[in-house]
């Protein structure tokens, strides 16, 4: 999720174009600007997913190319079979995998060492103390706690030298729901994101995921309850990041650790396609899309990946993958209410026509305000306007509060701005990989 602005009192309105319709209603004229809206190159090299260090995958946690060193596996990067099959590659029971994954991610537990595990095997403690990391490279900074419960986790990534947050969202009847970050800043430059204004400087391993939520897990367990749902909306694009996503919300939803329902993990997306085909057919979590705009012409605009897969594209690939591959089950449409951009009647009735054939929720989310942002949140007697639209025609749709907004918690809030190279000039569009 991410974060950018349009207009200020300094900045001309130098778009302007009659929306185009798909549908009889009658269309008012928007106008917008758009700061670099146009897809971001990384900040940094090397930024596809991590390479493991295990069995079947890569190296076995043997010694480095010096030869003296051992070089350690992340465990937090395997999924359990990869777990069982590392163990027994060194000589040990998959018993010991399994007694290692319930400390590991079991409530309550969540170990960092292997010397507070009890009864376990003393060669085995051996193997793990020297050829295998319980925790990745992400050090809890801060915690934040905003007046309605709301907390954000700020961790710090030292190859980076940068900082990605994670929020932890108490609700009604005992729901606890993370929000993990799965990139430190996005490339996606969405116009309305704060996270935007960061580019991309790298991705998120595996275990790095994971670890935000068994860190989380730990702090809040006391007062709060068990994590009840995780959301794979914080900073960056998930599936700009797929590999990394899909083993971390397996990894989450196993029944030996974390337990977690495959429909209480849900990751967002803002519209890259061939990505979508492929988490629908590879995954057992819940997609969100952000959609945000019921026209070409805005979400150009505020949404720049629209211009590789517009909204037919992108609502075509959805439909048919929900109806082939998640029979039964529905998308969640993530739609951003802002002011004067994409809230009038006619945007109610397009979406109501975008959307009637696919199985889907819709949540209208509040715009978050953020410095520099020259957008404005839709009145909440507008949300509640354009939520009754919809529903009147027998869609689903709910209104999504913001929680944690007074202390930048809140959905497009997250990231801190670090100063840009002088060498980095224009941004040109790039396709994610």
């Amino acid at each position: 999720m991410v974060m950018a602005a349009l207009v200020g009192n300094a900045g001309r309105l130098i778009a302007s174009s009659a929306v185009r319709c798909t549908c009889s209603a009658p269309v008012r004229t928007r106008r917008l600007i758009c700061f670099s809206a146009s897809l971001q190159k990384p900040q940094a090299a090397g930024i596809s997913a991590p390479e493991l260090d295990f069995p079947g995958i890569v190296g076995d946690g043997g010694f480095n190319a010096a030869g003296r060193a051992p070089r350690k596996v992340s465990l937090k990067d395997m999924t359990f079979p990869e777990l069982e099959r590392w163990v027994e590659s060194h000589g040990h029971k998959a018993s010991r995998a399994a007694m290692l994954w319930r400390h590991l991610y079991g409530n309550g537990k969540w170990v960092e060492s292997p010397a507070v595990i009890p009864r376990l095997n003393k060669e085995f403690v051996s193997l793990l103390e020297e050829r295998a990391e319980f925790a990745p490279n992400l050090q809890l900074r801060d915690v934040h706690t905003a007046r309605d419960g709301t907390r954000k986790l700020v961790f710090f990534l030292e190859e980076y030298g940068a900082s990605v947050e994670t929020v932890v969202i108490p609700g009604p009847r005992g729901r606890v729901t993370v929000c993990v970050s799965s990139q430190i800043g996005c490339a996606m430059n969405c116009q309305f994101c704060f996270t935007a204004k960061m580019g991309l400087r790298g991705n998120l391993s595996t275990a790095q995921i994971v670890e935000q939520l068994v860190v989380a897990s730990r702090i809040v367990s006391k007062d709060l309850g068990h994590v009840t749902n995780v959301v794979f909306m914080g900073m960056g694009e998930p599936l700009h990041n797929i590999d990394s996503v899909i083993r971390a919300a397996e990894i989450m939803v196993n029944d030996k650790g974390l337990h977690l329902s495959p429909r209480k993990v849900t990751i967002s997306t803002s519209g890259l396609v061939p990505q979508i085909r492929k988490f629908c057919r590879s995954s057992e979590c819940a997609l969100a899309v952000s959609l945000n705009a019921t026209t070409d012409d805005i979400r150009d605009q505020i949404m720049p990946i629209n211009r590789k897969y517009n909204i037919r594209t992108l609502l075509d690939c959805v439909k048919e993958e929900m109806i082939t591959h998640r029979p039964g089950e529905s998308v969640f449409l993530e739609y951003v209410m802002l002011k004067n951009v994409n809230d009038s009647e006619e945007d109610a009735t397009r979406l109501i026509e975008l959307v009637k054939d696919i199985p889907c929720k819709i949540n209208l989310i509040m715009f978050n305000s953020h410095p520099g942002s020259a957008f404005e949140p839709t009145p909440l007697v507008e949300v509640l306007r354009f939520r009754d639209r919809v529903a009147d025609a027998g869609l689903v749709v709910h209104i999504r509060n913001s929680r944690g907004d007074d202390e930048k918690m809140a959905c497009g809030q997250l990231g801190t701005v670090l100063p840009r190279s002088p060498r980095r000039r224009k941004q040109e569009m790039q396709e994610p990989a």
